[in-house]
């Protein structure tokens, strides 16, 4: 696995004291995987998991938060901001990335 310098994605405070809280529940051995995968109403769809390291994977540190990801997924995501929204009518994740030539209304589905 390689170590990057430079973290390919950002996150916002916000989403940065969601993720720390969520890993706290996390078994040993778990990082934030961050990623795409086929599927999803505009072909692709966001990846943020608990997950264990793979062979391709990348890691990376934001904040004290240990990140994976997948080699190949950079070209998709290399300057994404994660946001973590808590509002009445939205509450989750939001991705916000400058590769999407389209996006869904879902907020969780791209296109390249």
């Amino acid at each position: 696995m390689e170590t990057i310098s430079m973290a390919p994605v950002t996150f916002t405070t916000t989403a940065i004291d969601e993720l720390k809280r969520l890993s706290t529940e996390q078994p040993e051995g778990k990082f934030l995987r961050v990623g795409a995968k086929g599927g999803g109403c505009s072909g692709l769809s966001y990846v943020l998991e608990f997950d264990e390291k793979k062979e391709n994977d990348e890691l990376f540190e934001i904040d004290g938060i240990t990140c994976i990801m997948d080699k190949s997924h950079g070209m998709y995501l290399y300057g994404m901001q994660i946001d973590w929204d808590n509002g009445l009518n939205n509450r989750g994740f939001t991705f916000s990335n400058p590769n999407a030539s389209k996006t869904c209304g879902c907020g969780t589905s791209f296109a390249v």
